[in-house]
């Protein structure tokens, strides 16, 4: 065997190696009644402070949001280019044993040559005494010339074939490599965005956290009032497509369900991990991070949605939700909550996209 069929038979169990290695809808949300401050004299943290605290958390867990994104996105890369590193390496190995074979059938012309004492069948010809040995033998040369230029070139192409095979195999691989490293630093990105958070937290104690729960659902209740109060709902009475209602039905199954990044059921799930399998359960593909929901998926103005399609949050794009109809979501909000119903508009919208832009609805 030689040092070409080596090598590349090599390369291709390096690559199978490595990639072993690398690889129901709810109402309107109505006006909320504001709830009692802490009583005067309170030997807890003043109201003022909290609110701070609860600034300083959104911002700790929308930190770890984007690195989630970053994350997922990083996964996805290096799920396709394991895929096709294997295809490349399947390739090799296919392609080897073709090269094999096409040896096979030039050492076997070289040895009937052999055989003939050396000469070439033209000089056989040549020698011939018996005309129609003659005729006969000359179309048998021009067809053994035609044959062996074509095994010749087979060869070449498939020589070629194989090293191209193994070139991209070695980029993918780095490409891998590359993805893998991303994921890591997204990921060490995410766990100390959490752990400052869970520090925060528990350094309060029970009264104010539970004051804190208060102050964020206020804080979400006063931009869910505002935007009702702007009149946006009378204007949204988009009907939900067949597939929307089978996406909505999904994704509200699933409340109760805990928050965790990066996952995508069915025990729990992050927020672009619900809306994608909620439309995947409904047959349609669609990507898996918010932010490249938002970017491959077609937009629509908020007063034409309807429910099943997703909205986007904040200016990064860095949450989804779904809209379930009646001004309301179904969301994975964050770690260390559940998946829950919340309203449209509290938090800061970006846009709406649509998985099913194009269907008829019902």
């Amino acid at each position: 065997m030689g040092t070409g069929k080596r090598g590349l038979i090599a390369t291709a169990v390096a690559v199978v190696c490595a990639v072993t290695v690398l690889a129901a809808p709810g109402t309107a949300f109505a006006n909320p009644t504001p709830s009692p401050s802490p009583s005067a004299g309170s030997a807890f943290a003043p109201a003022k402070d909290l609110e701070a605290v609860r600034k300083k958390l959104d911002k700790l867990y929308r930190a770890a949001a984007r690195a989630t994104d970053e994350y997922n996105a990083a996964d996805e890369k290096a799920d396709k280019q394991s895929t096709r590193v294997v295809e490349l390496a399947k390739k090799i190995v296919k392609g080897q044993e073709k090269l094999r074979k096409l040896k096979a059938r030039a050492g076997a012309a070289a040895a009937a040559q052999y055989r003939g004492g050396g000469l070439p069948p033209e000089a056989h010809l040549v020698l011939s005494d018996d005309p129609q040995d003659f005729l006969d033998g000359a179309g048998r040369v021009r067809e053994g010339h035609h044959a062996t230029k074509g095994l010749l070139g087979e060869l070449a192409r498939t020589q070629e074939d194989l090293e191209q095979y193994a070139k991209d195999a070695s980029a993918q691989l780095k490409k891998l490599e590359a993805g893998r490293k991303a994921k890591a630093a997204a990921q060490k990105k995410i766990e100390k965005q959490i752990a400052q958070a869970e520090k925060v937290e528990s350094a309060l104690q029970k009264e104010e956290q539970e004051r804190l729960a208060e102050l964020e659902k206020e804080a979400a209740n006063k931009a869910q009032t505002a935007w009702l109060d702007s009149g946006i709902l009378d204007e949204i009475n988009g009907k939900a497509s067949e597939q929307g209602k089978k996406a909505v039905k999904y994704a509200t199954a699933q409340i109760g369900k805990p928050y965790q990044w990066g996952a995508e059921g069915p025990r729990a799930y992050d927020c672009s991990g619900l809306t994608s399998q909620a439309w995947k359960s409904a047959g349609r593909g669609i990507p898996r991070t918010s932010q490249e929901q938002w970017k491959q998926l077609r937009h629509i103005d908020v007063q034409d949605m309807r429910p099943g399609d997703l909205v986007i949050y904040f200016g990064d794009a860095s949450h989804v939700a779904m809209y379930i109809g009646d001004g309301a979501i179904v969301h994975a909000p964050r770690p260390g909550r559940t998946i829950t119903i919340a309203g449209a508009g509290s938090m800061p919208i970006l846009g709406v996209v649509r998985p099913d832009a194009g269907t008829d609805t019902n």
